[in-house]
């Protein structure tokens, strides 16, 4: 086992249920979960750095990931592997080194690479079949903070 550095995150589907509520006039609003939430803000804590990468733009994620405290940000993605690869290099991080969560088909190079593959329950079935840890609980609904709850276990662990 290794020490996990950094941890990424899909948004759709990981840190929200997956609805897209919008308008004509675009995106209304989308429904985080605060325990979520407080275990990302917790993490410069326990030195695991917190990153998004997801495929749609979205205001509404980057003032969330500004409350979390989250800098690395990576919207409107189609090719998620190019977004992980830029973060590794950036922190000098090994692959081993990080955790993806994440609940759909376009995650799954990043779940292959990464050293701790995680997802929500109900991710799709490709995903839950592939992951090391899947969450007993639903995208947007205590997921993250599960599997935030695991990988600060498991890096105590390690470290001790």
């Amino acid at each position: 086992m290794t020490v996990i550095k950094m941890i990424i995150f899909d948004v759709d589907g990981t840190l929200t249920d997956g609805t897209i509520n919008m308008s004509a006039n675009g995106e209304l609003f989308k429904g985080f979960n605060v325990k979520d939430g407080y275990r990302i803000i917790d993490l410069k804590n326990h030195d695991i750095i917190p990153a998004i990468i997801t495929g749609r733009t979205s205001e509404i994620v980057l003032r969330r990931a500004k409350e979390l405290k989250i800098e690395e940000i990576y919207q409107n993605v189609s090719n998620k592997i190019v977004a992980y690869e830029e973060l590794k290099a950036k922190y000098g991080l090994k692959d081993e080194e990080i955790a993806y969560m994440g609940d759909d088909v376009n995650d799954l190079d990043c779940l292959k690479r990464c050293g701790l593959a995680g997802c929500p329950c109900d991710a799709v079935d490709e995903i839950l079949d592939y992951c090391d840890f899947v969450s007993k609980r639903r995208g947007g609904d205590g997921a993250a903070r599960e599997f935030l709850d695991k990988i600060i276990e498991q890096n105590r662990i390690v470290k001790n």
